[in-house]
């Protein structure tokens, strides 16, 4: 009964949330020419994620697979949700959050889906710079690491500048391109570039050197050449450690994306934070970040599937 309970919390939380929202007295009234005025579209919304976990629930009653998964993420999706009704509260309803600073959900939604059209642009902007920047990264970075890693003439010259700067956070930077790249688009690659080169290569190195020599010696007794070592034994030996410097980059890159977005490109999710601020109109700010959020939660979620394919021999990657 307990653990019923438990997992009928997120639908719930979801109902309270469509209630307070609907019947909740606002902390001011709103004429029909107000921008942000409340509309039904935060219901609406809501009611997707209600049907959402109501079918659930119905699920979890036939099958224990869905129960159990059910089970395990409804503590999560409970408190997220009412953190959600909370932010709500402290917005539209009570006001006790700086207007017009902090926007309630509702005003969030309707400025995304009031500029679709120049979000969905800058989306697509935005994805070019990164992944034009985060794949000459990794390339660049997995090559380093592996040379790196199998030849201590290569280490020598590396290691060090991996170690002095890739501490050096990718703003640092930011100066130098400006002077070197007088293409912004083409600055803004390197910048990320950079940025994820370090923790790439380093990784990289790692994972070659902590492969045991004599896995290299066995092989050399069957006649495996060099390039089959490294091909055959050191990188797969090493995709645990290139994973970890595959996100850890995507994190990096992310960061660096908005930095290159807002250093003066003319498109992009950091370029419509900066108009929108310029302008004052801080739900469309939000309305970015909320779409950053969820656009990189999806990158990161596709990396994991793509580690987990590539680490199933491994048989306890989660």
């Amino acid at each position: 009964m307990k653990k019923r309970l438990i997992c009928l919390l997120p639908l719930i939380i979801t109902i309270a949330i469509i209630l307070q929202y609907e019947f909740a007295p606002n902390f001011r009234t709103f004429t029909a020419l107000d921008r942000n005025a409340p509309t039904h579209v935060f219901s609406i919304f809501m009611g997707f994620f209600a049907a959402g976990f109501a079918v659930w629930n119905v699920l979890s009653v036939f099958s224990q697979k869905a129960f159990d998964a059910l089970r395990k993420k409804a503590p999560i999706y409970t408190v997220a949700l009412v953190l959600l009704l909370m932010y709500d509260i402290l917005t539209l309803t009570m006001g006790f959050l700086p207007q017009p600073f902090v926007p309630w959900p509702d005003a969030i939604l309707n400025a995304i889906i009031r500029d679709r059209e120049i979000l969905q642009l800058s989306l697509f902007h935005s994805l070019r710079l990164l992944f034009t920047g985060y794949g000459i990264g990794v390339v660049a970075g997995v090559l380093t690491g592996v040379a790196a890693g199998w030849s201590s003439r290569v280490c020598y010259w590396v290691q060090p500048v991996v170690k002095v700067f890739g501490a050096i956070p990718p703003v640092t930077w930011l100066p130098i391109i400006l002077v070197l790249f007088t293409n912004l688009f083409v600055g803004a690659v390197t910048l990320i570039a950079l940025a994820v080169w370090f923790p790439v290569t380093s990784t990289t190195m790692n994972g070659v050197l902590s492969v045991p020599k004599i896995n290299f010696e066995a092989a050399s007794t069957f006649g495996v050449t060099k390039f089959g070592m490294i091909f055959n034994i050191a990188i797969p030996a090493s995709m645990p450690f290139i994973f970890q410097g595959l996100a850890q980059g995507m994190s990096i890159a992310c960061t660096a994306l908005l930095i290159a977005e807002m250093m003066g490109v003319t498109a992009g999710l950091g370029w419509y934070i900066n108009w929108q601020r310029g302008w004052a109109e801080f739900a469309g700010m939000y309305a970015a970040v909320l779409i950053i959020a969820v656009t990189f939660f999806a990158v990161n979620a596709v990396l994991n599937l793509l580690r987990r394919y590539a680490l199933h021999w491994k048989g306890d990657v989660v």
